[in-house]
């Protein structure tokens, strides 16, 4: 019989790793900066593929985040000898499918860095010659990501069409060079001709346009019909918001940082407009998230503090975290009711301000005979400090039965955790709302409802749906 010492151990381990899997990338946060994030993560990756690789290896089919899904590839193939030879299928496996679900700079990066590592086994290489020879943008990918695609080619030795080869080992863009794939044709005809530079993709185009000096003003005005949205959201900043963003096809966390990069004047002025992309985002987020099913009345206390204002890398993504949340549950059509810790008399003129002071709202929330409590903060309360610990665990004293769920959009590189607000309340790290449903399988385990038998067959799960996927 297992222990409940041996029962703690792989909990604790697992929800250090799983959190961090969710939340970190490796990115500045509002507490630490990007070197301490990278440091903590490296560890608790090459621990836990130490020691639970099964488990770890099938994290890759739950929604962790891209920074947690490549480094999860890279050990697991810089450790393929360790892999158990019952599970070793399955395993490559997992890898292929993650790396085609990553957007493709992340896996060229990847490759890049398993080179450098030195790391050539054979499932390496077939693993990269499978990603290569399958890719159906490989031309886009040849020319965007050229050092790398050809680093990767040369690591493994894989030998593609003369036309490809030709134009990644070669000067490829010569007045007297002609493809026959018209994206090739026309980055090489792009080099002489100031007007074929606008029949590229933006990130292409970038670069030329500069070498023929267009004013950036001109060139994004002509490039904005060959964006994608999520290039047009990162570019509103730089370009004074004047490129024309549809927020309709944004995500609802993608949205709500959107929103709150405007100023007030911006959202009062499109209010109708701005309101009706959130009500529609939020109901498409709710009809995704399968296991989203909170019983009863619902209140969620909402940490909108200044430090929810995030980092210079992640600006205001803790207070975007927040309002999604809200929305979704707004949206999920349940007896809800939102408690936020700095009360805004205008929802859509959110920003962050004061100090947390959760456990007045909690006890707020409590007050309306909520029935599951979901709160979204850094657990960094500080108006009093450390109070919500001495509530809670008095509220479970006298027989308080509302289910509490805690989460927190940061990672504590320090003390290698997601902070919880008290030791009797797991902390679920979260990037997105739109994880809430995976998080939502981890939370039993992490609370002690699931033991790891049953961790372990919720993850087989996962991964035998994402492989037949």
């Amino acid at each position: 019989m297992t222990s409940s010492l041996e029962q703690t151990i792989p909990r604790e381990d697992l929800a250090l790793f799983v959190n961090a899997c969710f939340v970190s990338t490796g990115q500045k946060e509002f507490y630490s900066t990007a070197a301490e994030q990278r440091v903590s993560l490296e560890f608790l990756h090459a621990y836990i593929c130490a020691h639970y690789r099964r488990l770890y290896a099938r994290c890759l089919a739950v929604g962790v985040n891209h920074y947690a899904r490549v480094e999860i590839v890279r050990h697991l193939l810089s450790s393929g000898k360790l892999c158990p030879d019952d599970f070793r299928a399955e395993e490559g496996r997992l890898i292929r499918a993650a790396l085609r679900k990553l957007p493709p700079q992340r896996v060229w990066k990847l490759f890049e860095r398993l080179r450098k590592e030195g790391v050539n086994n054979r499932r390496t290489r077939a693993t990269v010659r499978e990603y290569v020879l399958g890719h159906k943008g490989l031309p886009f990918q040849a020319i965007k990501y050229r050092h790398k695609l050809r680093s990767s080619l040369m690591h493994t030795h894989i030998h593609l069409n003369d036309e490809l080869s030709s134009f990644l080992f070669e000067s490829g863009v010569g007045k007297s060079v002609k493809f026959q794939d018209q994206l090739l044709e026309t980055f090489r005809a792009a080099h002489y001709s100031m007007e074929k530079v606008f029949e590229l993709p933006y990130s292409i185009a970038e670069g030329l346009a500069a070498k023929h000096g267009i004013p950036r003003a001109k060139f994004l005005k002509r490039i904005e019909p060959r964006m994608t949205e999520r290039e047009k959201l990162r570019l509103q900043a730089s370009s004074g918001a004047k490129i024309a963003l549809d927020p309709a096809k944004l995500e609802l966390t993608e949205l709500c940082v959107y929103l709150l990069s405007l100023t007030f004047e911006e959202r009062i002025k499109n209010r109708d407009q701005l309101e009706h992309d959130l009500e529609v985002a939020a109901r498409k987020a709710a009809r995704l998230l399968e296991g989203l099913q909170l019983e009863g009345k619902v209140a969620a206390v909402l940490d909108n503090s200044f430090s929810s204002s995030g980092s210079s890398e992640k600006k205001n993504r803790p207070l975007a975290l927040a309002w999604s949340i809200h929305r979704l549950l707004k949206s999920a059509g349940m007896d809800y009711r939102a408690f936020w810790t700095a009360p805004m008399p205008d929802e859509l003129l959110l920003h962050a301000k004061g100090q947390s002071n959760l456990t007045e709202r909690f006890l707020d929330a409590l007050e309306t005979g909520a029935e599951t409590v979901v709160i979204v903060s850094d657990a960094a309360e500080n108006d009093p400090s450390s109070a919500f610990d001495s509530i809670y665990s008095a509220y479970l004293a006298l027989g308080g039965k509302a289910a509490v769920l805690h989460l927190n959009p940061f990672f504590d590189a320090e003390n290698l955790e997601v902070a919880p607000l008290s030791p009797h309340l797991p902390a679920l790290g979260l990037r997105s709302s739109e994880d809430l449903s995976a998080l939502l399988g981890f939370a039993p385990f992490f609370s002690g409802e699931a033991t790891l038998q049953q961790l372990e067959v919720y993850l087989g799960a996962r991964a035998q749906a994402l492989l037949a996927g």
